[in-house]
C-alpha cells in the first residue's frame, strides 16, 4: 500500500483498539507481505497485541498474494488440528487486503489457494476481500471467494480508513455471531467507491 504507509498503519491500529474493547476473545494473526510473507502476530490475544509500528510496515516489493494467502490458511488449518479439544477457535475470518495483482508466487497457484479456501470454507470459515488497482470480482471468482465477501476500495488516504472500518466491521459481526451481511460490513466501502471512485 506504498504512499500510504501511515494511513494504513493507522487503520490498522484504530481496528485493533476498537476490537481490544471488544467483547469475549479475539486471536489475531497478522501478515504482511510483498514477494515474501512476514508474520507480526501469530495466534495473540488482541489484547496483547501492539500497535504497529512504521518500521514494522514497509512496502516494496511484488505481490505474492497466493503465497501469502495460502500459507496463512495451511498454518492456520494445522494449528486447529492439533489443538485439544474444545480449544479450537470457535470462528474463523480472513481479512485479505491489497492494492496490487499477483505476480510474485512460487508456491501457490490459483487453482490451490481456491482449493484450500474452498475446503475451510465448508468448515465454516469466512473469508472476505478488499483489494484497490484490481479487477477484485475476477480475483476473488479465482480464489474462491464469493462476490458479496469481496470488495474494492479507493486507494487514497480516505479509501484506505474506510477499508479498515470495513475490515473491523466485519470482523466485529463474526466476533458476534451474526452473519456476515455484504450489505453492512461493506457498505461504506461501496458508497465511497459510487461516489468517489477511480
Amino acid at each position: 500500500m506504498s504512499g500510504l504507509e501511515d494511513d494504513t498503519v493507522g487503520g490498522f491500529n484504530a481496528m485493533l483498539a476498537e476490537h481490544r474493547d471488544g467483547p469475549g476473545e479475539a486471536i489475531v494473526s497478522t501478515l504482511i507481505f510483498n514477494d515474501h510473507t512476514r508474520v507480526l502476530h501469530d495466534r495473540m490475544d488482541v489484547r496483547s497485541v501492539e500497535p504497529l509500528t512504521r518500521n514494522e510496515y514497509r512496502c516494496s516489493g511484488c505481490t505474492a498474494l497466493l503465497d501469502a494467502v495460502g500459507g496463512a490458511i495451511d498454518h492456520v488449518d494445522l494449528v486447529q488440528r492439533v489443538q485439544p479439544a474444545g480449544y479450537e477457535a470457535d470462528k474463523v475470518l480472513f481479512i485479505i487486503t491489497t492494492d496490487g495483482m499477483e505476480n510474485a508466487s512460487s508456491r501457490y497457484s490459483y487453482r490451490e489457494v481456491k482449493r484450500l479456501i474452498e475446503r475451510q470454507r465448508e468448515k465454516g470459515w469466512e473469508f472476505i476481500f478488499i483489494g484497490a488497482n484490481i479487477d477484485v470480482a475476477r480475483e476473488a471468482e479465482r480464489l474462491g471467494i464469493d462476490r458479496d465477501c469481496a470488495v474494492g476500495y479507493v486507494h487514497d488516504e480516505v479509501g484506505t480508513n474506510v477499508m479498515y472500518r470495513a475490515a473491523s466491521c466485519a470482523a466485529r459481526m463474526v466476533r458476534c455471531s451474526e452473519p456476515l451481511e455484504a450489505g453492512v460490513w461493506r457498505r461504506e466501502l461501496d458508497e465511497d467507491v459510487h461516489r468517489r471512485g477511480r
